[in-house]
């Protein structure tokens, strides 16, 4: 396996490790809201965190791009702070994030969603604060749910390939496994190195997809389901 390559898969790798890093915390909580409150706007809302999952990728990386730039005011400041996003693994990084949050929020709104909410009631009426009632009621009975939701969110980042390709330079050494499997379809002669990584992408894809699967599974068969009568 030639160097490109490796620096593809690793590359890749630290991209979805870094998607579920930026989008845990902001993913579980937009998803409690989501699922828990009720407020003017929130279908708004609604849409437009999800709105990433419906339209083109190459949309979202341009915006992505307007809102990175130097020109405009987000990247004025990031310029003054020495840190650079357009064209570097950083952006890659965020579109990745931005592209896979969507389906962070979804998987954990669904999981939550399946909780019998009386659990978190007769916790509060107990004197929890909703704090508390969330990390000591409702986050052990949803982690199988929110473990899934960040493996689906690592494979989806590692597959993207439209956002990506807009803010990334694609050069050597700053492709990601889709972008060096695209860079090795339009070389001649480079079909072996092609079918490597789309087996190393299948793999990692099938393996990811197995173990949300399984994480799912476990959950609608053990007590997280909503429980009915008295």
């Amino acid at each position: 396996m030639h160097d490109s390559e490796i620096s593809a898969i690793t590359l890749s790798l630290l991209m979805g490790f870094c998607s579920v890093a930026l989008n845990l915390v902001p993913g579980v909580a937009t998803a409690w809201i989501f699922s828990r409150c009720t407020f003017r706007g929130k279908a708004l809302l609604e849409t437009f965190v999800f709105l990433p999952l419906v339209i083109p990728p190459v949309v979202t990386g341009y915006f992505l791009i307007r809102i990175f730039n130097q020109q405009s005011l987000v990247g004025a400041i990031l310029n003054r702070l020495d840190v650079q996003v357009v064209f570097t693994w950083t952006g890659m990084a965020v579109a990745g994030a931005v592209m896979s949050f969507a389906l962070l929020v979804r998987t954990v709104r669904g999981v939550l969603d399946e909780i019998n909410p009386r659990l978190e009631q007769a916790a509060r009426s107990l004197g929890y604060s909703p704090l508390r009632t969330f990390f000591k009621v409702t986050l052990p009975l949803a982690w199988p749910g929110i473990v899934a939701g960040s493996v689906l969110c690592f494979a989806r980042t590692l597959g993207e390939f439209g956002a990506t390709v807009m803010i990334s330079a694609g050069t050597a050494g700053n492709r990601t496994i889709p972008l060096e499997i695209f860079h090795h379809y339009q070389t001649p002669g480079h079909e072996t190195e092609m079918m490597r990584l789309v087996v190393v992408s299948i793999a990692i894809s099938s393996a990811a997809l197995v173990v949300s699967e399984m994480l799912i599974a476990r959950l609608g068969a053990t007590r997280y389901r909503p429980h009915h009568g008295g």
